[in-house]
């Protein structure tokens, strides 16, 4: 009988059937003095004793507040302390936590808060560019007086940093020590949460144009981060370089829930990636592990001053979130002494992982695939029918097991679409696995950009670049980029008459919409090449850009 697509992962280590607040408190026990969290920007460094304290107090904090298990919780801000703080005690306190990308704007964050039904948001004064409380004050305007008209379910605003803000309360405020009696009904409160409750909201664009809210699990947040630190053999005092963003499952499921899972060190190097601050971070706290998306690898390596830092003490990490050059995954092993770096796959709605690449893996194997399935994971490649395919047939790759998510929040019609009857996921990306188990992702059928690591789908910025009253119509597709892997072009018709330049209609995405979706190619054009049947053939756009910009693709694993 011929071998097909369908692999199933180990299941000899049974899956956490805790909560995260169970297997944190564990942790802090087990390796109570071992130094748990450093955010170097801030000079923290905290023990899991230290980080337990503070947990145990913040929780508190947010029960005193008036927030109850099952309300969700926001959090806005780049790296640092406070983000792990709110992580862990949310948990412990059952909150959903709905992480906000720091490079959200007004439209997007007012969309995020409204869709989950926020009742509180922790949020940096600023980061970068962005002036988040100034935002906040923009949605909110009666924040502290009265109710809010443009998000009516938020009742507390909780800032960073020491400064008072009308009608917020500060961080710090609410990390004040608490009774015997707060800590008995947290622990109280801890036996009653369940490993199928919903713990993390995480946003991921959608095809239609709103991004959808992917519901994740103790369960799956846990178990994963699990598995994915046990991939790179991480050990119990060993240090991870975190320069990843905390907002993605990148760095708060596979970065800090596999530090705690297996009583490792949470390092961040900096608020947000700097490949300067990275290396200074690998070098002086010794880090083994390092995590990162290709351009930063490509810009650790190519850094001016790359040569004179010591990486000896590197070993391992993860390179994932979008198809790593071939040349940059040999260099990192070369120059950066890391021997046993990983490939990893996933997306959100699978917590991520469900591929990754094993430390004995050779390297031909961790440059050309995404390794082989994970524990307690099942999936299959199916063709345009439904039925799987044979070993070394692409189709579409599906997944299930404890890693699916439990649904797109408040939007039943979509989960259906995304998970089958019988609980599989369809990723939309089209894979091959071969007879060995090992997959490689050739392809994508979800109208999907991935610029720098970041998702981006065409349709949610065309619906924004509608917005504008001169536009009567814009396509958005991916074009090759040698620093990101993609760029985002726009073609897009004017209404009769009016008049826009490339910069003017940039101009009218700043501020709105995240930078990362702002297309770096607009073209103004009279018609769109269309099927007989109406549909817009994106490739033929595509193609046209690619010879016109003299775009090639890039090379890659």
């Amino acid at each position: 009988m011929t071998p097909t697509s369908h692999v199933k992962g180990a299941t000899d280590k049974p899956l956490i059937e805790d909560a995260i607040g169970v297997c944190f408190d564990a942790a802090c026990d087990a390796h109570a003095d071992k130094l748990a969290l450093v955010s170097r920007a801030q000079n923290v460094r905290l023990t899991y004793r230290e980080l337990r304290v503070q947990v145990d107090a913040l929780a508190c904090g947010l029960l005193r507040m008036g927030l109850v298990a099952g309300d969700r919780l926001a959090i806005w801000s780049p790296n640092n302390a406070e983000w792990t703080l709110t992580q862990f005690a949310a948990a412990k306190a059952g909150l959903v936590l709905v992480t906000i990308n720091p490079a959200y704007r007004l439209s997007e964050l007012e969309y995020a808060l409204n869709k989950v039904g926020c009742k509180a948001l922790v949020v940096a004064p600023a980061f970068k560019s962005s002036d988040y409380l100034g935002m906040v004050a923009a949605l909110a305007p009666e924040l502290g007086v009265s109710a809010l008209a443009r998000l009516p379910q938020l009742r507390w605003v909780v800032r960073l940093g020491a400064e008072k803000t009308p009608g917020m309360a500060n961080f710090a405020d609410l990390l004040t020590a608490p009774t015997s009696a707060e800590l008995a009904a947290l622990q109280a409160l801890g036996a009653t949460l369940r490993a199928r409750d919903a713990i993390n909201i995480q946003f991921t664009s959608g095809t239609t144009g709103a991004p959808k809210g992917a519901t994740l699990t103790h369960r799956n947040i846990l178990n994963n981060g699990r598995f994915v630190g046990e991939t790179i053999r991480l050990k119990a005092g060993e240090r991870l370089c975190i320069p990843v963003p905390l907002y993605h499952c990148f760095g708060m499921v596979m970065g800090n829930l596999g530090c705690l899972t297996q009583g490792a060190t949470m390092v961040y190097p900096s608020e947000a990636f700097d490949p300067l601050a990275t290396l200074q971070a690998v070098e002086e706290e010794r880090c083994a592990a390092l995590y990162g998306v290709p351009t930063m690898f490509i810009a650790l390596l190519g850094h001016a001053e790359f040569a004179r830092f010591d990486l000896k003490s590197l070993r391992t990490g993860i390179m994932a979130g979008s198809p790593c050059p071939i040349e940059v995954m040999k260099q990192v092993v070369e120059r950066m002494n890391m021997r046993e770096v990983t490939i990893a796959y996933g997306m959100t709605e699978t917590s991520p992982v469900s591929f990754q690449s094993g430390v004995d893996d050779s390297l031909e194997r961790r440059v050309s695939t995404v390794g082989r399935v994970q524990p307690h994971c099942e999936v299959k490649i199916v063709d345009e029918s439904g039925a799987t395919t044979a070993c070394g047939v692409a189709g579409e790759l599906c997944t299930r097991g404890y890693l699916v998510m439990s649904g797109y929040w408040d939007d039943p019609a979509r989960t259906a679409e995304a998970i089958d009857p019988d609980g599989f996921m369809h990723t939309g990306d089209l894979a091959v696995i071969d007879d060995e188990g090992y997959c490689n992702i050739v392809g994508r059928i979800k109208d999907m950009v991935i610029r720098g690591g970041e998702n981006v789908y065409p349709r949610e910025v065309e619906e924004f670049l509608y917005r504008h009253p001169a536009v009567a119509d814009a396509q958005v597709v991916g074009v090759p980029d040698t620093k990101y892997g993609e760029e985002l072009c726009a073609w897009v018709i004017l209404r009769e008459g009016a008049a826009l330049t490339e910069e003017e209609l940039r101009d009218f995405c700043r501020g709105q919409i995240a930078h990362y979706k702002i297309p770096r190619y607009i073209k103004f054009v009279s018609a769109f090449p269309m099927t007989v049947t109406g549909k817009v053939q994106k490739f033929l756009i595509r193609d046209s850009m690619k010879r016109e910009l003299l775009l090639s693709e890039a090379k890659t694993a």
